[in-house]
């Protein structure tokens, strides 16, 4: 047998070990996630579903693309405002309702992609931190945002007219088919032939450009799936908690979803959910603690830094010789 003969066996082996080990990891996070809401509080565990999508929408940009946004709040944000105004104001039903949000996170996500992609290293982190502060600041002032009461009791509706979303069980299952779906988008996106190119450009973008590929169209085209996959996430959190506000669009909220990426493990198809369930259990368990409680998250990042450089489950997948 000759030796590209041999390394083409060897790397399909691996591929497949891949394949193996991603489908046993999904079918245990599926199973968690049917069972969870016997055990823990429903709202709990959506809340969780939320934020591991608005993470691992983060981590196709970051860990995949290699662009580090310090603005991504502003697509949660905005599509938790849109959403909750929809169902609230125009009386949507929840099924359109996340739809229109998604399609506002998509279109911003798109005009702030055009900026954006134009500058590389910090210069493009600083891009979209300042476009986020500008989305902040529309937030606070706009008429139908509600000020920095936010839009409250946003109605949960009926979904396609049928199914009550106020039963706390409809209502989860409706979050545990939205976060499946954006997640499976990721997946298939990153062992795409277009989430190669992605990893091509994030390890070397001369050496990609020199290959003939139009970098800035792949950089755009992650931008835009990241913020759209992270506007589903907020339009889906305003219809569970029946609120839109600040918090959602604020500078800490792009602070947050960087740290439960690294926490988990940048570059990881699992690490971001085990992150994003960390630091929301965190935060709901240490809340007698106040402000204290991001001393705590402040520690455990630079524990997870010194001792797990990989991400927690990035170093589980080094330990099992498998990618996670």
């Amino acid at each position: 047998m000759s030796g590209s003969a041999v390394d083409r066996s060897t790397a399909a082996g691996k591929r497949g070990d891949e394949r193996r080990a991603h489908r046993g990891a999904f079918l245990i996070l599926l199973a968690i996630l049917v069972l969870a809401p016997a055990v823990v509080y429903p709202l709990f565990m959506m809340k969780v579903m939320c934020f591991a999508l608005f993470a691992c929408a983060f981590n196709l940009l970051l860990g995949f693309g290699g662009l580090l946004s310090f603005g991504h709040a502003m697509f949660l944000g905005s599509a938790s405002y849109a959403s909750a105004h929809a169902a609230k104001a125009w009386g949507l039903t929840p099924e359109l309702a996340i739809l229109f949000g998604t399609a506002c996170a998509a279109l911003l996500s798109w005009g702030a992609g055009l900026l954006a992609i134009r500058r590389q290293g910090i210069y493009f982190a600083m891009i979209t931190l300042a476009l986020a502060q500008m989305v902040f600041f529309f937030s606070l002032q706009a008429p139908f945002t509600g000020g920095e009461d936010g839009i409250q009791a946003v109605p949960r509706g009926r979904l396609f007219g049928l199914v009550d979303l106020e039963q706390p069980l409809a209502m989860y299952a409706v979050v545990l088919v939205v976060f499946l779906f954006g997640f499976g988008v990721i997946y298939r996106t990153v062992h795409s032939p277009f989430g190669q190119v992605l990893k091509a450009i994030r390890e070397n973008e001369s050496r990609a450009i020199s290959l003939g590929y139009d970098t800035d169209r792949y950089k755009l085209l992650a931008f835009v799936l990241s913020g759209t996959l992270a506007g589903l996430a907020g339009a889906t959190k305003a219809l569970v908690f029946q609120l839109a506000s600040l918090t959602d669009v604020y500078w800490t909220m792009s602070g947050e979803v960087v740290l439960m990426t690294l926490v988990g493990g940048m570059g990881t198809i699992f690490g971001p959910i085990v992150g994003a369930a960390i630091i929301i259990t965190m935060q709901n368990y240490l809340a007698q603690l106040g402000a204290w409680v991001t001393v705590v998250q402040g520690v455990i990042f630079v524990v997870c830094v010194l001792a797990f450089r990989r991400g927690i489950v990035g170093e589980i997948g080094h330990w099992l010789k498998k990618p996670l």
